[in-house]
């Protein structure tokens, strides 16, 4: 079996600087660095990350827990936690909680007991049990997507405003009786997008009526029965907002089923874009999530935690988009001013409307 030995020995430096080459400990010139990879090449050395991990005590992995990682939003938070992780020269250890306040429990302490270096975690409804065992664990956490109080490290996009936004827009298109799909009771994106709703009848001077709020769950399953409850209110509204990507599918399957038409019979828009939502006719009037920015601010946010422990804890909150489609009512722009897909005028009009 190669050793350190025998590629120090090949490469001309000791073993010292191949360990710093290998483990990041310490800079080394760039023509050294090159030969010490290339020494690993020849030989076919392999790290021994195992027994670098009992000198150390990290394993230089992380422990990734979010539910519903088939929702192309966690997919992308996915995509952008493997990333950062990798870039860093960590592994990633996925389990999916399922929004189960229990099973997240138990995932949280498998990934514990797996030796990762530090977790980041989407909390569900519920999650004082699983924040607790980690405190007393002492095990480096970023919570992701959903807040959990001060006192943690924290990576959310930003939720009430870019709601307020919404109802703002669809008000000013001329609705009064808008309604809400709303998530799961508990979650702070929850509490954050009811706030906006609020927040943006509020500022067209519109009056908030209960029977217009409905929850969805949070879930493709629960939206039809929740936008039906919308639609028998006495006086239903005429515009709908739905408060994440999941339940945008299930609205659209209940507003089909009952034979209305989007935005003939009621206009539509929602909280999460995705990318087929250009796809849809009409397309999709929505906020967009940055999703691959989590995934890898809250990597970059564990990184530094795990340097520094004692570190102040921080929230840090990424902005969203307004992705101004068809689906709300307004008419589709002009071929002529409509400027190509991934131009700088594009971009710029993605960031205005």
């Amino acid at each position: 079996m190669t050793t350190m030995v025998d590629v120090a020995r090949c490469a001309g430096v000791s073993v010292a600087t191949v360990s710093h080459v290998l483990n990041d400990t310490r800079p080394v010139r760039p023509g050294t660095r090159a030969a010490v990879l290339a020494a690993i090449d020849e030989l076919g050395y392999t790290h021994n990350t195992l027994a670098r991990s009992l000198v150390t005590s990290r394993t230089r992995s992380i422990g990734l827990a979010v539910s519903a990682i088939s929702n192309p939003y966690f997919t992308e938070i996915l995509q952008g936690v493997e990333a950062g992780a990798l870039e860093a020269g960590h592994s990633l250890l996925i389990a999916d909680p399922h929004d189960d306040p229990r099973h997240e429990r138990k995932v949280v302490q498998l990934l514990h007991e797996r030796r990762v270096d530090g977790m980041i975690v989407a909390p569900s409804a519920e999650p004082a049990e699983m924040v607790g065992y980690l405190a007393r664990c002492k095990v480096p956490t970023v919570f992701l997507d959903r807040l959990v109080g001060h006192g943690h490290d924290q990576v959310c996009a930003e939720s009430t405003g870019p709601v307020r936004q919404l109802v703002e827009h669809l008000a000013d298109l001329g609705h009064t009786r808008i309604g809400l799909v709303a998530g799961l009771p508990g979650l702070s994106t929850t509490t954050e997008r009811v706030q906006g709703y609020r927040e943006g009848l509020r500022a067209r001077g519109l009056p908030f009526v209960p029977e217009l709020l409905a929850g969805g769950n949070s879930a493709a399953a629960g939206a039809p029965d929740a936008t039906r409850r919308l639609l028998a209110a006495a006086q239903p509204p005429t515009a709908i907002i739905t408060a994440n990507n999941a339940m945008t599918i299930g609205t659209l399957q209940a507003l089909r089923d009952l034979g209305l038409e989007v935005p003939r019979d009621i206009a539509l828009a929602c909280f999460d874009d995705f990318s087929w939502a250009d796809l849809f006719t009409p397309r999709l009037t929505a906020i967009a999530q940055p999703s691959k920015e989590l995934g890898a601010a809250a990597v970059r946010l564990l990184l530094a935690r795990l340097d520094d422990p004692d570190r102040p804890p921080r929230t840090v909150r990424l902005p969203c988009a307004f992705v101004h489609r068809t689906s709300c009512g307004c008419p589709e722009p002009a071929p002529s001013a409509m400027p190509p897909a991934g131009s700088p005028a594009a971009e710029e009009r993605t960031r205005t409307l």
